[in-house]
């Protein structure tokens, strides 16, 4: 395969390093637009850095002159003073933009499962809004829906063992019989390369070969590592101001009302085959030892902008 010129958005941070990662590997050179164009370079210098420049269109343009695809992982986990879901749809349609204007041949973007337009909750309004600007762009597009992600820079699978570890019972938002199917990094690093390949438009759930209710998961976790607690259901007020004191100790946001409500009305579940076939099970015991020894830290992730995440 000839070379060809690759972009991924944050490919110093979590999904677009094993993107870039897979891109070098197949021989291509790669390029990534970023917040953070000073973050510590996992790849020797392999990978050039652009900042994203989306108050400079032409600069944006520039850094996506003669690129092949574009690989957006771009987004706002959530609303904090410093940053804003509004702002990451709003970025991501100027991006979208660009690609147009650079002539890029595809764009596989990432999204997340079940967004819709009418939902209450803005993070998948969000994905939602992004999805249709960008079939209706005219651009060629894959579009990758996940749910949780699982892998060494980890948030979520990651601090459910590091709260294991240090507290003597976990608590579970309701019942705790909402489900989830965490998919493996790599796993969407190699289905989003592999549809950076191709020329048909396509949609696709971006799910692991598990599926878990969220009691089973933090057992399932506890198990593991050898750390089995207690777990108990509390109503999701408590639970959202039992992750605010935690939030206040760990200086972040371990947990908002709005994931809450995505965790609990079954959105990061559907009913689609499995795109990924790492099982979280196989991963997390392979992992057993170092995971959840440290917390990890989304707002340390953004306040450094030099630092490798696993570092953070």
């Amino acid at each position: 395969m000839s070379s060809q010129l690759h972009v991924v958005t944050g490919a110093f941070g979590y999904s677009g390093k094993y993107i870039a990662t897979r891109l070098l590997a197949a021989g291509h050179t790669v390029r990534t637009i970023t917040n953070s164009p000073r973050r510590r370079n996992p790849f020797e210098g392999k990978v050039e850095a652009h900042s994203f420049n989306f108050d400079h269109p032409d600069r944006l343009v520039a850094s996506l002159q003669g690129a092949d695809v574009l690989y957006n992982t771009y987004w706002i986990r959530f609303n904090h003073t410093r940053f804003q879901h509004q702002t990451a749809v709003d970025n991501t349609l100027k991006l979208f933009e660009a690609a147009q204007k650079a002539g890029v041949r595809r764009v596989v973007h990432v999204s997340i499962t079940n967004p819709s337009e009418d939902s209450p909750l803005e993070y998948f309004r969000g994905k939602a809004r992004l999805e249709r600007a960008l079939t209706e762009s005219g651009l060629p597009y894959a579009i990758l829906r996940p749910t949780v992600l699982f892998g060494k820079e980890d948030i979520l699978i990651n601090n459910i063992a590091w709260i294991l570890r240090r507290l003597p019972v976990f608590g579970v938002f309701g019942d705790g019989q909402y489900r989830l199917q965490p998919i493996f990094v790599d796993d969407l690093a190699r289905l989003a390369v592999e549809h950076g390949r191709r020329t048909e438009n396509t949609v696709i759930d971006a799910i692991g070969p598990e599926t878990f209710t969220y009691r089973q998961l933090v057992q399932t976790i506890g198990e593991i590592i050898g750390k089995k607690r207690p777990i108990v259901s509390v109503s999701p007020t408590l639970g959202y101001w039992a992750g605010a004191v935690l939030g206040k100790l760990t200086g972040d946001v371990v947990i908002t009302r709005a994931e809450i409500e995505g965790l609990m009305q079954n959105l990061l579940v559907t009913t689609s085959p499995p795109a990924g076939s790492t099982p979280l099970t196989r991963w997390a015991a392979d992992h057993r030892r170092a995971l959840g020894h440290r917390y990890a830290s989304e707002l340390a992730r953004r306040r450094n902008l030099q630092a490798a995440y696993d570092s953070l």
